[in-house]
């Protein structure tokens, strides 16, 4: 069975241009790379969890912050490599300035045997739809594009 993740796509209409708010992964790999490489507040979780629970629980570890509101089902998507990401939308607003992420450890540089701890997300911000769609990473475009064809019909 493929890896599933799940998430959220927090969206405010602050005037009449709405806005996603979207995380920047932590890292050396990212730190200078911005376009193509932000995403929704998402995680892996196991087969046995419901998924909306999970990308709750994922918003909190990513951000220390709590989403509660109307959640809104999103399509769900699949990466080249197969994972599957499930994801809602939901209204409300974050501070960015507060955002603190959970850690983990990887090695670096890569097979050097040393470890060191980063965030699993460095940054958040909110972005409009055309810019979120320059930061996002490719495969979850899908998801921007869904949210505001739902909220913003032509």
């Amino acid at each position: 069975m493929p890896k599933q993740s799940a998430g959220i796509l927090l969206y405010r209409k602050p005037s009449a241009l709405l806005e996603v708010f979207l995380v920047h992964p932590g890292g050396p790999y990212y730190v200078k790379k911005d376009l193509g490489v932000w995403s929704i507040p998402k995680g892996e979780f196991e087969h046995d969890e419901d998924p909306l629970e999970a990308a709750k629980r994922e918003f909190e570890e990513e951000t220390g912050q709590i989403v509660n509101g109307k959640f809104i089902p999103l399509q769900s998507i699949k990466y080249k490599n197969g994972k599957l990401v499930h994801a809602w939308a939901v209204e409300g607003d974050i501070d960015v300035d507060k955002i603190t992420s959970n850690t983990f450890e990887i090695e670096h540089p890569y097979k050097s045997g040393k470890w060191i701890t980063i965030p699993e997300v460095d940054r958040g911000g909110w972005f409009d739809i055309a810019t979120a769609k320059t930061k996002l990473i490719p495969a979850q475009i899908a998801l921007v594009e869904e949210l505001a064809n739902t909220l913003q019909p032509s």
